[in-house]
């Protein structure tokens, strides 16, 4: 496994200040025009702009889920992120640093992408790349899709340099682009198959701790977590709530860490449930 001293020099890690602005539909449109023309000639297809923009709006992002990681144009880049940057803006910034903490923890119900934190963290596949599948829900693919082509990129640099697929309870860190936060860090949990083992519990732990770890490393002073593989990967929950706040207060008080952990969920149960974790553990 590659270690973040082995790659940190081969992808971009500087995170220049971004000049986010809302811009007009009709800009927008501009905008989705010239990137689908970019997209459909790389599939040799003509381009024929009809459409409202809306409609071109979701082809680009299904396009950009199909597309492998191969290299863009400086202006592709350009308008990609004066779009991304504004849709971004549109959705709304959370600033972490008001909510409120207990032990260094706090617990947020909403949008990982939304968030304007030091580093968030996204449940990734063992490719690394995201998911390939247009318009999936998965976090994989929203946290790819709204930060930009660019973190597919820089994640197959990573793997290509790694030689083989991530290993689960591992992490890697990319910029985040197009998302108010600095930084993803990209982990691998454990996917369940008939029942939680003991190593499922193990490698579950270890996601949580290599982020932190890589983190620490990196100098953040804050860090969003999503509910690790309580998705497709299928494990309970509950049981996944109990690892990931157990690993973490255990972890800052080991580390005597300053750090400040958000617990980001998007379910109303995933909320009640860590809620009564926290407050019980």
């Amino acid at each position: 496994m590659l270690s973040f001293e082995e790659y940190k020099n081969i992808i971009d890690l500087s995170c220049p200040p971004r000049m986010a602005q809302i811009i007009s539909e009709e800009e927008k449109s501009a905008i989705c025009d010239e990137l689908l023309a970019f997209l459909l000639e790389e599939r040799n297809r003509i381009a024929a702009f009809s459409y409202p923009y809306s409609v071109k709006r979701e082809l680009i992002w299904g396009y950009l889920n199909e597309r492998p990681p191969a290299p863009v144009s400086e202006r592709f880049l350009t308008l990609q992120d004066r779009l991304f940057l504004s849709e971004s803006e549109e959705r709304g910034v959370v600033e972490a640093d008001a909510f409120s903490y207990d032990g260094g923890i706090a617990l947020w119900q909403g949008d990982i992408t939304r968030l304007k934190i030091d580093a968030i963290v996204n449940a990734a596949n063992s490719s690394l790349l995201g998911c390939f599948i247009p318009h999936h829900k998965c976090i994989d693919n929203v946290i790819h899709s709204r930060a930009g082509v660019q973190v597919r990129l820089d994640c197959s640099k990573i793997m290509g340099a790694q030689g083989e697929p991530e290993p689960a309870g591992c992490a890697k860190v990319t910029r985040a682009y197009n998302l108010p936060s600095k930084y993803i860090l990209h982990t691998v949990g454990p996917m369940v198959g008939l029942g939680v083992t003991e190593e499922d519990g193990r490698v579950l732990r270890n996601c949580y701790l290599s982020c932190l770890n890589l983190a620490e490393q990196l100098g953040l002073a804050g860090i969003a977590f999503c509910c690790v593989s309580t998705g497709v990967f299928g494990y309970p929950n509950d049981e996944a709530a109990a690892i990931a706040v157990g690993a973490v207060k255990n972890w800052l008080l080991e580390h005597k860490s300053n750090m400040r952990v958000v617990f980001d969920v998007f379910l109303d149960k995933d909320l009640a449930i860590y809620k009564d974790v926290l407050k019980n553990t």
